[in-house]
């Protein structure tokens, strides 16, 4: 398995401050998490303390599988809102054919006009209103967030979308994207309607009326002429103050269907799919112009307590931070990019045990690792001037707890390549046969190439 290598992910500085934003999240819910190797790769690839934070967080993102939870998330967002426009699409043709029907009766032109406008009118106004009182809680955008988390499926996307919105919120930019999202569902339904609208105009005869019981005729000229007014400046045909009156029954003249045709097809544009289509654009403008703007509130206190933990000048040793709530699991892998040489390295022997052995030429020695300091000092090391192969040495005597087993990994995730040397017992001593199984299961499950044998010659050359 390779190590987790954050800075080459071709990802963006949206997915960076995400990524980086629910993992801050994580912590804030669960505890700090295991992060010294995080922190150690962070400081080593330098930056400022916001690329230092984004560092540690995508390690961490990547290493606990985040990185492709986000993935997953993203995919579930694209199927929701593929199955909003699909939706948004049908309810458009709906809205179509149920403001002219059959063309068995005339259509009742109000009737036609509030089936097309009167849902979007509404709505609208609802989102005026929210948008007014700074409030985020679009029906469609919940929805989509909704959706968005059942689809992905994964355990590790719980903090995302509460990430997402926490990121954008602190710019003021989740009522832009959720707006862009939401007027260009209404677009597309209302642009559909317009087209089915079109189609079954142009391939069905109607006739149109107005009806009241209680309403003169005057009423019905001036809500017509007032209604088309903005759409006649647009193009849009009007029918006239005769025609208006004389439809109270329906006019068979093809002058006076093709009149209020235009009528309600520059009604429903200009009052329906116009302000939608302009709303949207300038919720996307909105948008990427805030996007640019992004970053880290460091006065939060999950990256305020980072700050001493990622400056070089004041690092810390001994514990930092409180056990966490769930211990990672040890893993091995190794390191993609540039490497040279060879270098042998021995964990926690034993002082009666010579060392080192004869070294072949071009192969360095680190010597004997006892400390955390001396663990820390070659880590660093390794960071700056990794190895080509680097062999490590174990004593099989000793049991292979986790924290050797997680600093054998970490080992060789600086490594191109890494092989673990069982070493032989002294003279006049043998080995426990079990605890020589427990180091050989081990360092299966960590996928480790491992013998009894001197790794000399793999050092020196390459191969066996």
């Amino acid at each position: 398995m390779s190590e987790p290598n954050p800075l080459s992910t071709p990802l963006s500085r949206l997915d960076r401050l995400w990524l980086t934003e629910a993992i801050r999240l994580r912590e804030e819910h669960a505890g700090p998490l295991e992060d010294a190797e995080a922190n150690r790769r962070a400081n080593a690839a330098g930056g400022d303390l916001a690329q230092r934070i984004q560092a540690r967080a995508l390690w961490l993102a990547e290493r606990d599988g985040q990185l492709p939870a986000q993935q997953h998330w993203r995919q579930g967002a694209r199927l929701a809102g593929l199955l909003l426009a699909i939706l948004a699409l049908v309810s458009g043709a709906g809205l179509a054919v149920a403001a002219l029907g059959d063309g068995q009766r005339p259509v009742n032109l109000f009737w036609a006009l509030g089936s097309l406008l009167g849902l979007h009118l509404l709505m609208l106004l609802g989102w005026a209103l929210t948008f007014a009182l700074g409030s985020n809680a679009s029906l469609l955008g919940r929805l989509w967030l909704w959706a968005s988390g059942k689809l992905a499926r994964d355990a590790q996307a719980a903090h995302l979308a509460p990430a997402l919105l926490l990121l954008l919120q602190r710019q003021g930019l989740a009522r832009w994207a959720l707006g862009t999202l939401v007027h260009g569902l209404w677009s597309l339904t209302l642009g559909c309607a317009l087209v089915v609208l079109l189609l079954l105009l142009a391939t069905r005869r109607y006739g149109f009326v107005w009806e009241t019981t209680i309403l003169g005729a005057d009423t019905f000229v001036f809500l017509t002429q007032a209604l088309g007014a903005l759409p006649s400046l647009l193009g849009f045909s009007m029918p006239d103050a005769q025609t208006i009156r004389a439809s109270s029954s329906a006019l068979a003249e093809e002058g006076a269907r093709q009149a209020w045709s235009g009528w309600l097809l520059g009604v429903t544009f200009t009052y329906g799919l116009l302000p939608r289509l302009l709303l949207g654009l300038f919720c996307l403008w909105r948008w990427l112009q805030g996007r640019a703007r992004l970053g880290l509130d460091f006065g939060l206190p999950g990256y305020s307590l980072l700050r001493d933990r990622l400056q070089p000048a004041s690092e810390r040793l001994g514990v930092c931070d409180a056990a966490p709530s769930e211990l990672a699991e040890p893993h091995a892998g190794n390191r993609n990019g540039d490497s040279q040489g060879a270098l042998l390295v021995a964990i926690e022997l034993d002082d009666r045990r010579p060392w080192p052995p004869a070294l072949p030429k071009g192969v360095g020695d680190a010597g004997v690792l006892d400390s955390r300091e001396q663990r820390q000092r070659l880590l660093d090391q390794l960071s700056r001037f990794p190895p080509e192969r680097l062999a490590v040495a174990c004593d099989p005597r000793r049991s292979p707890d986790r924290g050797t087993l997680a600093l054998i990994g970490e080992l060789s995730r600086s490594a191109a390549a890494t092989r673990i040397w069982l070493l032989p017992a002294p003279p006049g001593e043998a080995l426990d046969a079990q605890r020589l199984e427990d180091w050989h299961q081990a360092l299966d499950r960590l996928a480790l190439p491992h013998a009894q044998g001197a790794p000399m010659n793999w050092l020196e050359t390459g191969h066996d």
